[in-house]
């Protein structure tokens, strides 16, 4: 049995949960409001190597690693250790979110195509909805194929906001 630590902490979309490893990796993070979600993909992910969750402050200094990220200092979500279970289709589309600078956006069909499975648009959604690491692994960056802002997990109001905050969307006046 593995020990996983959970932290809640305040952001300006509401309250965030993250949950870490012993080594400071992030597992898990998500929206409050969607707590269930979260520990079903958890369950889901770590099936055949169960965890148990403590409560710690700040687990791995990520609190505050996301707090700085929210505050102004985007690239302090870059150098976050993560540590996925899923399938190795599913991790191979979270590593190329990873590699979505801040303020860029891409489709889709673009995320299918370099990950080298062009045809795959459709199981390439299904993934990044399975993205249990919201924010620091971007699925917020991917949109549809004409723009528009679909397939978030958090609701399309906190996507909008993210790509605002990063530079992506103009600010609202």
């Amino acid at each position: 049995m593995q020990n996983f630590y959970i932290d809640r902490m305040a952001s300006p979309l509401g309250e965030l949960l993250l949950i870490a490893d012993a080594q400071g990796q992030l597992r898990g993070l998500d929206w409050g409001d969607h707590e269930a979600r979260l520990m079903a993909l958890m369950h889901t992910h770590y099936r055949s190597a169960p965890f148990q969750l403590q409560e710690k402050s700040n687990p791995g200094g990520l609190t505050e690693t996301l707090t700085r990220y929210f505050a102004g200092d985007l690239a302090a979500i870059n150098d976050v250790a993560v540590c996925t279970a899923g399938t190795e289709f599913q991790r191979s589309v979270w590593r190329q979110l990873r590699l979505i600078p801040c303020g860029e956006v891409i489709s889709y069909g673009e995320l299918a195509r370099r990950i080298g499975r062009p045809t795959a648009s459709r199981a390439v959604g299904m993934a990044n909805g399975a993205n249990p690491i919201s924010i620091v692994v971007p699925c917020h960056r991917v949109i549809g194929a004409q723009g528009a802002l679909t397939g978030y997990a958090g609701g399309v109001h906190r996507k909008a906001w993210l790509l605002r905050h990063e530079g992506f969307l103009p600010a609202q006046g």
